[in-house]
């Protein structure tokens, strides 16, 4: 890793969001940043699940009337006299149309350091407008507020792209800053926090870098009174073809050793059975117990350290 330290901002991410056109693969916005920090390699470590969300407003020109939906119906509203029928009116009348955002999270990682949490990830929103629905049904008008801006049996148009593709900057994490920060509200260890802590004491830490296999989801919920919690879990970005590990029944010694061995292989680094088993993902958690008997009693095709992480998962099982 470079002496000099990984430095890039949120502004200047949003700016670089704002200045760069999307192309099909995001390289452009991936060689932009890159140029930024030219001694830490940075990649493009999941492009996340289509979402959508509300749009803005057009007419049926398509000139653009709002940006934002929800705040031009509030406003149009109290300018209507606070009266839903006149705004129903007068949106028939414009023949006004609702446009809908789609969009994926672009997720990039920037390893900093040796360990598991020492990476830098930023979440960047690739997103387009289309134009949705017409903004009152004919068919079937809205019988309140809420209904008018979502409504349940909205009234489709043929779409099509209005305006262009745009990057918006989510967020920035630099993932040990971001740990330190939720361990504060754990009186326990946090699951992802024991995650990684396991990763750079097994056999996994001295072959590839945890960010190359997983990144974070930060999130918020709910607390007992009502307060908001900043919360966060792991998530695989594993690209390679993995096999379910569940034919185990039975097995032990080198038919289970030998099971272990291609899934680590096709995973791409050794001991990653345990990882995706604590994530509760293709391996089951019988695998690891199986694993513990056969290690316990006359077979050690464990390394040590990969030895002691399993014990202590054994004695005090967790889940990511």
């Amino acid at each position: 890793m470079s002496d000099q330290p990984f430095t890039l901002d949120g502004q200047q991410l949003a700016k670089i969001c704002k200045q760069t056109l999307p192309d099909p693969d995001d390289q452009l916005l991936l060689a932009t940043l890159q140029s930024l920090n030219p001694k830490y390699p940075m990649r493009l470590a999941k492009t996340g699940e289509e979402w959508y969300r509300l749009g803005g407003v057009i007419d049926r020109d398509g000139n653009r009337i709002a940006n934002d939906l929800v705040e031009w119906t509030e406003r149009t509203y109290i300018e209507c006299g606070k009266n839903l029928q006149t705004l129903i009116d007068h949106a028939r009348q414009q023949q006004l149309i609702a446009t809908r955002q789609t969009g994926n999270t672009l997720h990039f990682v920037v390893q900093t350091g040796s360990k598991a949490e020492e990476f830098v990830q930023i979440d960047i929103d690739k997103t387009n407008e289309i134009s949705d629905r017409l903004l009152v049904s004919e068919h079937n008008p809205p019988e309140d507020l809420e209904e008018f801006i979502d409504p349940l049996e909205p009234e489709c148009i043929q779409t099509s792209w209005f305006g262009t593709p745009r990057y918006s900057y989510r967020r920035k994490a630099d993932v040990s800053i971001f740990m330190d920060e939720i361990n504060k509200y754990h009186i326990e260890e946090h699951p992802v926090q024991r995650f990684m802590d396991d990763w750079n004491r097994s056999s996994a830490q001295q072959k590839t870098a945890l960010s190359d296999d997983w990144i974070i989801r930060p999130y918020r919920n709910t607390g007992r009174f009502g307060e908001q919690i900043i919360n966060v879990e792991i998530v695989n970005v594993q690209q390679k073809h993995v096999p379910q590990l569940d034919d185990i029944a039975g097995k032990k010694g080198t038919s289970l050793h030998n099971l272990l061995t291609r899934f680590d292989r096709q995973a791409g680094y050794p001991f990653a059975w345990f990882f995706y088993m604590v994530k509760g993902k293709l391996v089951s958690p019988q695998s690891g117990l199986a694993v513990f008997k056969d290690v316990s009693g006359d077979f050690s095709y464990l390394p040590e350290r990969d030895v002691a992480v399993l014990k202590d998962w054994v004695n005090t099982p967790y889940r990511v």
